[in-house]
């Protein structure tokens, strides 16, 4: 039986738990295999063909062949170990970072020099949008299913 997941329900939010780690676990081993210089030229030179190498999902796999990080995530990515398909790209951090968001990498930088994105519309769904989980609604009720 799965564990009650109330994090589950913070919009825009994809939560890095055990669950998300045992379904990404080899996406993020091939991830780490690109600490290597060798690896990264055999994934550069064939893209395709270094992933069939790999048992990852056909999602994954596309995933990481349209450089889209969200699915990644949503694919058990941790954003750490994705960062390492940026950096054989040759993108920094910031770079990656403005892609997930729909931003330039100038328009990500400006944003967190401002403090981060607004919280507007990103707290969990609870009552009166508090995210506090002291004050979260107890039972099914509260919760998304």
């Amino acid at each position: 039986m799965a564990l009650e997941k109330p994090y589950l329900d913070v919009p825009g939010t994809i939560i890095f738990d055990a669950e998300q780690s045992r379904k990404g676990y080899w996406l993020n081993q091939f991830c780490t295999s690109l600490m290597k210089a060798e690896n990264r030229e055999r994934f550069k030179a064939n893209e395709r063909a270094y992933l069939d190498e790999w048992p990852l999902t056909e999602a994954q796999k596309q995933g990481v062949l349209a450089r889209d990080l969200n699915a990644c995530m949503r694919e058990g990515g941790n954003i750490y170990f994705l960062a390492r398909i940026g950096a054989t790209d040759g993108k920094s951090f910031q770079q990656m970072a403005g892609s997930m968001t729909g931003m330039t990498e100038d328009e990500y930088r400006e944003m967190m020099m401002r403090g981060g994105r607004s919280i507007e519309g990103n707290r969990y769904l609870g009552e009166d949008g508090d995210a506090q989980p002291h004050r979260q609604p107890q039972g099914a009720a509260g919760r998304k299913a």
